[in-house]
């Protein structure tokens, strides 16, 4: 597709800031100091930034489990995201939260469910609620392939289209939900972006690791919920990389098979962008260097930040137990 130099290059940018992040969480998870459960999103950072890419502020995202890279993609700081790995009181949730349940109302992340399915129903009454207000902004719900087997999910695409909502549906099919391969779930071959007919939505079938294409579908998307024509239901097929939780590889259990991951890790979302950033000329291997460098060493220093953040305390743990 045609695009902007400047957006291919922030899309990149994006990607690289999820692909260094997560891989720095592999890094340091083996010292024992975060204490949380951690879902990494490698192979996946395309979806992230490629929709990410249209919000506002304002606009707002409910993501699952393996949410690092759309917190990211949203705006979450990383040393407030990395603190509250950590289990600190400077973190997004003040230590509460950990790796599945980050929150940011200042950059649109109200909250974060792990239950599968759990955000879907939330992201359509976030947006329920703004259209009511009259505001002019989305909510988007990031799931993956096993949560479109869930109850929330069809009542809430059918209650989405029933009301006209401005909310989209962005299902990450990575094609396994923890170590249940798809074919193993559904008896249809049918898409899951296919099970928006049955609402009167539209459903569109994309190569979630090619972030131009998801740029693009996704930008139609908002445009449509914008404009007051309702939700859309997006399937990003992908992969992702490690181990269902953890920094694993669970070829080696043998919850996956190798040659399968080697294919799609062979259609690696940022090294895709990369080669076509340097064949048209927008930045050379330099530029891409000085880039990762950079990235780098504030990842390097939101860690050391997270490390010698202050702990909560004894008195910290009835805070925001009850609302004032």
């Amino acid at each position: 597709m045609n695009i902007d130099d400047q957006i291919a290059l922030q899309l990149f940018q994006k990607m690289l800031l999820i692909r260094l992040f997560e891989e720095k969480v592999i890094a340091y998870y083996p010292e024992q100091e975060m204490k949380t459960p951690v879902h990494l999103c490698i192979g996946q950072e395309a979806i992230a930034a490629g929709v990410c890419a249209h919000l506002q502020p304002t606009d707002t995202i409910f993501s699952t489990h393996r949410n690092h890279g759309h917190c990211l993609a949203k705006g979450l700081d990383i040393k407030k995201l990395l603190a509250e790995f950590y289990g600190k009181k400077t973190g997004c949730s003040g230590g509460r939260g950990g790796s599945m349940h980050p929150a940011d109302p200042t950059c649109g992340i109200l909250g974060t469910s792990a239950i599968v399915g759990g955000g879907i129903p939330l992201a359509v009454g976030a947006a329920w609620a703004s259209s009511m207000q009259g505001k002019n902004e989305v909510s988007v719900a990031f799931f993956g392939d096993g949560a479109s087997e869930e109850g929330t999910f069809h009542e809430s695409l059918n209650f989405a289209a029933l009301k006209n909502i401005p909310v989209i549906f962005v299902c990450e099919n990575n094609s396994y939900a923890t170590a249940s391969p798809f074919a193993s779930r559904q008896p249809l071959t049918v898409s899951i972006a296919d099970k928006a007919n049955g609402y009167g939505m539209p459903g569109v079938r994309i190569d979630g690791n090619d972030v131009l294409e998801v740029y693009r579908v996704a930008g139609e998307a908002m445009t449509r919920a914008r404009q007051g024509q309702g939700p859309t239901l997006i399937e990003a097929e992908t992969f992702r990389w490690m181990a269902h939780v953890g920094p694993v590889d669970d070829t080696k259990t043998g919850h996956r098979p190798a040659p399968e991951l080697a294919a799609w890790r062979n259609k690696c979302p940022v090294q895709r962008l990369q080669q076509l950033l340097l064949n048209k000329g927008i930045i050379n291997s330099n530029q891409e260097e000085k880039l990762r460098h950079e990235i780098d060493t504030d990842l390097e220093a939101a860690i050391s930040y997270a490390k010698q953040a202050a702990a909560p305390t004894k008195e910290d743990l009835l805070n925001h137990v009850y609302a004032d």
